[in-house]
């Protein structure tokens, strides 16, 4: 048996729920147990660990990856009424991804893995479409009330030095909802930053959307920061590298990405970037062909599988079945947070493993074995198409 490759410092690990905490062990046991003496702070956020430590573990996570400054995540749960009741739950505990995002005060940039068989939906795409999504505030730190019937809704702020503004929100005319957001200049700052600094490794353009039209205030700060950081800090070295800054309306930006080649990076707002990192990974295969890095300003780095915890195939697994369970996401997030670690470290053998690693697994759908997502989409058509086990045994082979 050939020596193992050590690992100086650890990688936070992150364990989640259902099918992906299924295929997290079977992805250490399979790809990396047998090459790595895999060093790894460990915490469990399944969501019945969550529970009974009042998500007390999720902060803990989330610190450690401050500490340690490379983390990787499996998929986890964010709780709702049917999953209260379903996993017996003494509360709804808010996203884990929204509290760790909001710890580390990071930008979420989400990737698509391109494989030669499957072509983009969008047959104008050429390259891959990077998606930064501003990982702080809006909907996933809002505060929320139902309004029980006719009556005024107003927004104040009381400063510490005793001033006061309100702003009427609305003249309720019978039961509804209502919902405050927010978000701080200097973590719009970072993101902006954050945005500017990997166009410029990437050397990829930057385009960033809002819709201060309609938010002229709230929208309206976010494009200002942006606008003031690049002029300020950014300008002279984007010109000099031969990439550009752009701002748009982002019902703009939507309509100009499908007609794109792609090959840029688009800077989203918390919400948007959620929503358009799917629709990117969707249209370039599959959610599961998705690679997503949280990066802090200080240093901090998160990996992580950018789509969810695939339900319905866990219910299936229980049953005794075996599922056809895309896990390119998650080897990814490993591989990521392993090359990191190595760059950190300045181990290069863990780097050289950590590339093999992503090359087997590319290898192994461009010769045709795949999942059934993937199997849908491929030209030509696989001749074999793999469940889960079979999938990563066949990387396995070939790393």
């Amino acid at each position: 048996m050939a020596v193992k490759i050590c690992m100086k410092n650890p990688v936070v690990e992150i364990d989640g729920d259902e099918m992906t905490r299924v295929l997290w062990a079977l992805i250490k046991e399979k790809l990396l147990l047998p090459y790595i003496e895999l060093n790894t702070e460990y915490y469990d956020l399944g969501l019945e660990n969550r529970d009974r430590t009042d998500d007390l573990v999720t902060q803990e996570a989330a610190q450690a990856i401050l500490k340690h400054k490379v983390g990787v995540k499996c998929a986890t749960i964010t709780s709702n009424k049917a999953r209260m009741v379903e996993y017996n739950l003494k509360h709804l505990h808010p996203s884990p991804n929204a509290t760790i995002r909001a710890i580390l005060d990071g930008t979420v940039f989400r990737k698509p893995i391109i494989v030669r068989s499957i072509q983009p939906t969008v047959s104008t795409w050429k390259k891959p479409i990077v998606i930064a999504r501003h990982a702080y505030g809006d909907v996933y730190k809002n505060a929320e009330l139902a309004i029980p019937g006719p009556g005024t809704v107003e927004l104040v702020y009381k400063g510490k030095d005793g001033t006061e503004q309100r702003i009427q929100v609305a003249d309720m005319k019978g039961p509804g909802v209502v919902q405050g957001m927010h978000n701080l200049d200097d973590s719009i700052a970072s993101f902006a930053r954050s945005c500017f600094i990997y166009a410029l490794d990437e050397k990829l353009d930057l385009w960033f959307a809002t819709k201060d039209t309609i938010s002229k205030i709230y929208d309206g700060r976010f494009k200002e920061v942006f606008q003031h950081i690049y002029e300020t800090e950014f300008k002279s070295v984007f010109e000099k590298a031969g990439i550009t800054y752009f701002y748009t309306l982002i019902d703009d930006a939507v309509a100009r990405v499908v007609k794109s080649e792609g090959g840029f990076l688009w800077a989203c707002k918390n919400y948007d970037g959620d929503v358009m990192s799917d629709m990117i990974a969707s249209a370039s295969g599959s959610l599961a062909m998705m690679t997503s890095v949280l990066v802090s300003p200080n240093g901090a780095f998160e990996y992580e599988a950018a789509h969810g915890t695939v339900q319905q195939h866990y219910y299936r697994w229980k049953r005794g079945e075996k599922t056809s369970t895309n896990p390119v996401a998650l080897i990814f997030a490993w591989s990521g947070a392993l090359a990191k670690r190595a760059d950190l470290d300045e181990n290069q053998e863990l780097k050289n493993f950590a590339a093999r690693l992503e090359a087997a697994t590319l290898q192994t759908i461009d010769e045709g074995e795949m999942t059934g997502d993937l199997a849908r989409l491929a030209s030509p058509a696989p001749q074999n198409i793999l469940d889960s086990w079979e999938f990563i045994d066949a990387i396995a082979r070939r790393l």
